[in-house]
């Protein structure tokens, strides 16, 4: 049974959205409140360029939600946690590369001093990455490590280990590279509700940066690109829906 009053919309103001692959279900939404101290500022909501909008950030529509159980408020979807790996490397080298290899495929030399965003390039030129497969980030290497963090059709997965070698790594004291395993994918990411999906926020609202709730629509019904959706998600991974949320994916 769906508890909330329904929330129509016009077809006229479901444009623009590329997620959405059909108006199915979009005038079958669900009035919802979301807990706004959930989101998070880049993956989830940005600040307005519109003076209309006096500074307000606005959320993303098209992101997975889920429901905590002990508020009954909706927060981000959180059912399997995505793999982060981490490159380290050791023995303060001045100079040459080391290389990574992910299921068998082994990336160009890297130089010893990459950033975060050239250990990314470098990943993503193997034939079995492709473009937001990965999103990395700290470094410069070899000062500080760099993570890697698979999305994409890695999405949830519980991908293999990377494996390193810096035999061409150069000067320092016996220079070395390490990848471990920071957090496993393919494993429950939280275990307050928000692991089963409710549905998606069918339409971008705005909010006042200080404020910690706000009303949003539903969609528990309908037709999705999972690809286009504004967090990355893989259908395959999706093993627990709330009673009565049907949503087909293309």
């Amino acid at each position: 049974m769906n508890d909330f009053q329904p929330y129509s919309y016009t077809d006229s103001v479901t444009a623009d959205r590329p997620w959405l692959a059909s108006l199915v279900g979009v005038q079958d939404t669900n009035t919802i409140t979301l807990d706004l101290t959930k989101f998070s500022a880049g993956t989830h909501y940005v600040v307005s360029a519109n003076p209309l909008l006096q500074g307000r950030t606005v959320m993303k529509s098209g992101i997975p939600l889920g429901k905590v159980t002990a508020s009954g408020l909706y927060a981000p979807y959180a059912g399997t946690t995505s793999e982060v790996q981490t490159v380290t490397v050791t023995g303060t080298p001045t100079g040459g590369t080391y290389t990574l290899t992910f299921s068998g495929q082994t990336t160009a030399g890297i130089a010893f001093n990459a950033t975060a965003a050239q250990v990314k390039a470098a990943l993503e030129a193997l034939s079995n990455i492709n473009p937001g497969d990965v999103v990395t980030g700290g470094g410069a290497l070899p000062g500080a490590a760099v993570t890697v963090t698979f999305g994409g059709q890695y999405s949830g997965d519980n991908v293999a280990q990377m494996t390193a070698s810096g035999t061409n790594l150069t000067g320092g004291t016996t220079p070395a590279v390490t990848v471990a395993t920071t957090t496993g994918g393919g494993t429950a990411a939280a275990s307050d509700g928000t692991e089963v999906l409710h549905g998606y926020l069918v339409s971008e609202i705005s909010f006042n940066p200080a404020s910690t709730k706000a009303a949003g629509a539903l969609l528990w019904r309908g037709e999705v690109f999972a690809g286009q959706l504004p967090v990355p998600l893989d259908p395959a991974n999706v093993t627990a829906v709330a009673p009565g949320v049907s949503i087909h994916y293309r």
